[in-house]
């Protein structure tokens, strides 16, 4: 721990008390998640039971670097809004962003330390620099995102499985049942399972022309009507 620690001093205003044994907890809490974060992730503790409190609230700080406070300093522009708001109106807020001077983006969270009354008489405040992991996440996703927005297509452990999918893809495709399907739309799913290789898969005219209640003939007539079309 640092010095900081041990000249900590039971503070008091009204009926608020920040005792020396809640700060040395929170100081141990505050110590062990910045070394569980390591020097990205700054942890202060502000005492709101001082008089000015915005002034100069930091109490403690663990890897102050990240925004460039330190004990004595103030709170950030989130907590003074925060704490211009009437006390029942005060929430904790986790997991939001926000930026530094120098332009780091920061995952911060807010907790209000509360007395047995409900009052705030403390805040415990996360600051991750996530700067460095927002452009490796933005350079992971462009090495991951398709060409154009689609659906990840299906990797099927065998063909078979494979012309199964094909099939109810045509279905898909053209919006109703094989039962309700006229020639058109038979037409249209047999060109597009074509497109889709399902003719080049052994035996696959049997299953697709028993699927789609039509003959062999009517299959590949279907197939020849697009070439001559084309």
């Amino acid at each position: 721990m640092t010095e900081d620690l041990r000249i900590f001093r039971t503070l008091k205003r009204g009926d608020l008390l920040l005792n020396e044994q809640l700060k040395t907890t929170l100081c141990s809490l505050a110590h062990a998640i910045a070394l569980h974060y390591g020097k990205s992730c700054e942890v202060a503790i502000h005492d709101l039971t001082v008089k000015n409190a915005a002034d100069s609230s930091i109490i403690y700080i663990e890897n102050g670097e990240v925004t460039g406070r330190k004990v004595g300093d103030g709170a950030s522009a989130v907590v003074l809004e925060e704490l211009s708001q009437a006390e029942q109106t005060r929430e904790d807020r986790v997991g939001y962003f926000t930026k530094t001077t120098d332009g780091k983006v920061l995952k911060s969270t807010t907790v209000y330390i509360r007395d047995d009354k409900g009052k705030a008489i403390a805040i415990f405040s996360i600051n991750h620099d996530i700067t460095a992991l927002s452009v490796a996440a933005a350079s992971l996703t462009e090495l991951t995102a398709p060409a154009t927005a689609s659906e990840p297509e299906k990797i099927t452990p065998n063909v078979g499985e494979l012309l199964d999918e094909l099939l109810w893809k045509s279905t898909e495709l053209i919006g109703k049942p094989v039962a309700l399907m006229n020639k058109d739309d038979k037409q249209r799913a047999i060109r597009y399972l074509n497109s889709k290789g399902a003719l080049l898969i052994t035996k696959s005219g049997d299953k697709i022309a028993t699927y789609f209640g039509i003959s062999k003939f009517t299959l590949y007539s279907y197939l020849t009507d697009e070439e001559e079309s084309d």
